[in-house]
């Protein structure tokens, strides 16, 4: 662990940074179609192309926070609290799932990979505010497959 001392601070010609980004990366597997109900098949597969069909992905979303570490356990959050919040948020919500019938959160979205981040984003942010320590969501990345990542940052 780093030794950040009182001596590092402004005019000290040592400065240390006031806000870490830390990234927690986790995987889940689902199913989805992309298809608007309202159209026909042939218009579904000119947007959405084989995707228009069921089918499914490994995902990985990887969530980012920031915040100053707590100066008792040199932590922005502990990585069992952060971990246990995107599984309970997400994960348990989504892995194994169809994403069109099976999610609460998701219904009525078309599930492409920027729609989800958007969802993830929510869902996070409302579990990330009962922290005790406060951290932000900075940055969601989805990597949908090994062509297609979308990636939300503030």
């Amino acid at each position: 662990m780093r030794d950040v001392r009182p001596e590092q601070g402004p005019g000290s010609g040592r400065e240390t940074p006031t806000e870490v980004l830390l990234t927690r990366r986790l995987t889940f597997a689902a199913a989805h179609v992309l298809r608007r109900m309202e159209w026909d098949e042939d218009r579904n597969r000119q947007v959405f192309g084989p995707c228009a069909g069921d089918h499914g992905h490994n995902y990985v979303v990887e969530v980012s926070v920031s915040g100053t570490p707590d100066p008792v356990t040199g932590m922005v959050v502990n990585l069992r609290d952060l971990d246990r919040i995107v599984r309970e948020a997400v994960i348990l919500q989504v892995d194994h799932r169809h994403l069109n019938r099976d999610v609460p959160f998701l219904e009525g979205v078309i599930p492409t990979a920027e729609n989800l981040a958007l969802a993830f984003w929510s869902q996070l942010e409302v579990a990330l505010a009962r922290l005790p320590h406060p951290c932000r969501l900075r940055r969601l990345r989805l990597i949908e497959s090994e062509n297609n990542t979308v990636e939300i940052a503030r």
